[in-house]
Order: C-alpha cells, then sequence, then structure tokens
C-alpha cells in the first residue's frame, strides 16, 4: 500500500511545498512565484476588461457626438436651406379640414412628423410655427447650443481649473479661501445666478444699445461659465489635494522645482482625467441650462435658432396639433445629453484604471 502524503520530507530527500488553495486560485499559470505585482496587474486587467464591456456603448455616444459635432461645424455648408426663410409649397399644396371645411395650405406652418394636418412635402422633419424649415433651424441650433455651452465649459475650467488647483496645491490659508469663494458661488441658485449674470451683462445703454457691447452668445457663455467655476473648482481642488502628496512631488519639491513648474508639470497631468469626465457632464448641464435660459426668454434670441429657443419659441405647438416642433429638439436635447453623462462615465472608468495599476 503506497504511504500517506506527508508535510515532512520525502523518502528520496525532496521537500513536498503544500501551497494554500487561496495562493493556488490566485497564481497564474508561470513557473515563477507569485509576486504582489502580478495581483496589482490582474486586478488592473480585470477592472479594463469591464471597461471593454461599455465599448458598444462607447461608440454609439462617440458617433452621436462625432455627428453633433459635423451639423454645428459644418452648417453653413450642408444642404439643409436657410433656418430664417419660410418655406411656401407649390400647387397642389396638401388639403387640411379647417371648421368643416377643406383648405389647401402652401406654408408648412405646423406641417411634420405627428402633425394633425399631415406631412409637409419634401420636409420630412416639417415647419416650425412661422413655416420655417425644422431640419435647417435644427441644425443652426446645434451650432448655437453647442457653442454655448462648451464656451460656457471651458471658460469654467481655465477659472474654475486654475483656482482649484492652487487650492489643493497650496493648501492651508490659500485653500480656505478658494473653498469659501466657490461655496458662495454654489450657495446661489444656479438659475438665478445666471438670469442675474444675463440681466447684468445685457442692460440697455443710454443710446439704446447693450452695455456690454457683447454679442447675446458670449454674454451666455460668460453667465453659464461662471455658474460652472465652482463646481469645476472644486472637483480640480479635491483631485488636487491628493496627488499633491504623492512621492514624485514631494521629490520634485525636495529638489528645489518652483511651484509654477510642479503644479503644472506634475500635478495637472494627474488632475486633467478627473477634469475632462465632469467637463463632459457640464457641457450636458449647460445644454439644458442655455434651453432653460431660452425659455425664461433670456437665451439666444431669434431669429439664430438653438434647441432651447426652437422649444421655447413653439411649445404651444406640443398641445395644438403639431408637437413635433417641441419633440424634435427635445430628442436632439436627451440624446447629446444621455451620450455626454455616457463618455463622461467612460472617462472617469479608464481614469480608474490608471489609479488601480499606480
Amino acid at each position: 500500500m503506497p504511504a500517506p502524503p506527508t508535510d515532512g520530507p520525502r523518502d528520496d530527500g525532496r521537500d513536498v511545498l503544500v501551497q494554500p488553495a487561496s495562493e493556488a486560485l490566485l497564481a497564474p499559470e508561470r513557473d515563477g512565484p507569485v509576486v504582489e505585482g502580478d495581483l496589482v496587474a490582474a486586478a488592473a486587467t480585470d477592472t479594463h476588461a469591464s471597461t471593454r464591456a461599455l465599448g458598444l456603448g462607447a461608440k454609439l455616444a462617440m458617433g452621436w457626438m462625432g455627428l453633433m459635432i459635423v451639423l454645428a461645424v459644418f452648417a453653413p455648408l450642408l444642404p439643409v436651406g436657410d433656418p430664417e426663410k419660410t418655406i411656401t409649397l407649390d400647387p397642389p399644396c396638401p388639403k387640411v379640414q379647417t371648421l368643416g371645411r377643406t383648405l389647401e395650405v402652401c406654408e408648412i406652418t405646423g406641417l411634420g412628423p405627428f402633425a394633425d394636418d399631415g406631412t409637409a412635402p419634401g420636409y420630412l422633419l416639417g415647419g416650425d410655427g412661422n413655416g420655417r424649415s425644422m431640419l435647417a433651424r435644427l441644425v443652426y441650433g446645434t451650432q448655437s447650443s453647442l457653442a454655448v455651452a462648451t464656451g460656457a465649459v471651458l471658460f469654467g475650467m481655465l477659472i474654475g481649473g486654475s483656482l482649484g488647483l492652487i487650492a489643493g496645491y497650496f493648501g492651508g490659508r490659500v485653500d480656505t479661501i478658494l473653498t469659501g469663494f466657490f461655496n458662495v458661488l454654489l450657495s446661489i441658485p444656479a438659475i438665478i445666478l445666471a438670469l442675474a449674470l444675463v440681466a447684468f451683462l445685457s442692460q440697455q445703454s443710454a443710446k439704446g444699445g447693450q452695455a456690454s457691447g457683447l454679442p447675446r452668445v458670449v454674454i451666455l457663455i460668460l453667465a453659464i461659465g461662471v455658474v460652472a467655476v465652482p463646481l469645476l473648482g472644486r472637483i480640480t481642488r479635491a483631485s488636487a489635494l491628493q496627488w499633491s502628496q504623492r512621492e514624485f512631488v514631494l521629490a520634485a519639491k525636495a529638489q528645489g522645482a518652483k511651484h509654477a513648474r510642479i503644479m503644472v508639470r506634475e500635478v495637472l497631468p494627474n488632475v486633467l482625467p478627473a477634469m475632462f469626465s465632469i467637463a463632459l457632464l457640464g457641457i450636458a448641464v449647460a445644454i439644458v441650462a442655455e434651453g432653460a435660459l431660452a425659455i425664461l426668454g433670456v437665451g439666444v434670441q431669434p431669429p439664430t435658432a438653438s434647441w432651447g429657443n426652437i422649444i421655447a419659441i413653439d411649445r404651444s405647438f406640443l398641445t395644438s396639433g403639431s408637437p413635433h416642433v417641441v419633440i424634435e429638439p427635445a430628442i436632439l436635447i436627451f440624446l447629446t445629453v444621455l451620450s455626454l453623462n455616457y463618455l463622461g462615465d467612460v472617462v472617469r472608468a479608464r481614469f480608474d484604471v490608471r489609479e488601480a495599476g499606480i
């Protein structure tokens, strides 16, 4: 009968190494021993695999945002027509029933998908409340809405990101003062602050013009950008506080590097992923904010189109038989905000992978 296995030395002089089951499960299929780096790499690989599982959604979101950017940049070159021109159809025109009478309507006012009076021939998305092409207005509205939202977030990143980086790097009294400034701005309701800034920058001068002399789009960028400053500043501060305590930053300080160089060369590159993730979410919020300001009458001024003022001008059509005038820009806002939120989550997930590998 063979001898039972033992933990001691074998008769042939060789020792048997009994490996615990937990270590056997964690050990990769390799000849060498398991080291701590292998476990960290395995954890990072698992996290990266979960990030890749989101690839389809990320591609769809990137594709949608790519389409929106193309529409915004190349709107004047696209064959969509004039967004301010009233369209008149050539006879025979669509017939509609009004008060028991059949009439021919040669304008596309209120005509379109889901409209009670039918679809305008040759205009798939129909017309707005003034008989203008909805397709043309939506394309040019993409240009205005993305310009306002992106410009506002870039302004917020420049001011808020710089202040947040300074607060997180120096800490102490500087951090206390700048954090208090952020808290004051955050304590004011965002829509009230934006309304006040737009009203101040748009006030009429004695000669009847704007006192600031700025176009309305620039005024909206500044107003929404100021609202975005404390949010981006707080996020940047939190990330900078963490990275400013890392060994490579302390080593740079020990070698006598200047504060400006350390912030720009050492801390900022590691803070940027978090800033970029929040910036994508900020653009989505800014798009909604522009729409809210338009409904309140202080958004992009007609006849210039934006997604917000298309809804604001013709919102009464939602219940008057032509809901497409409101539904179409609302769908664009929904899909764009959804895509930006999704891409922000993807950027954050990839940032977490980077942290897992450190």
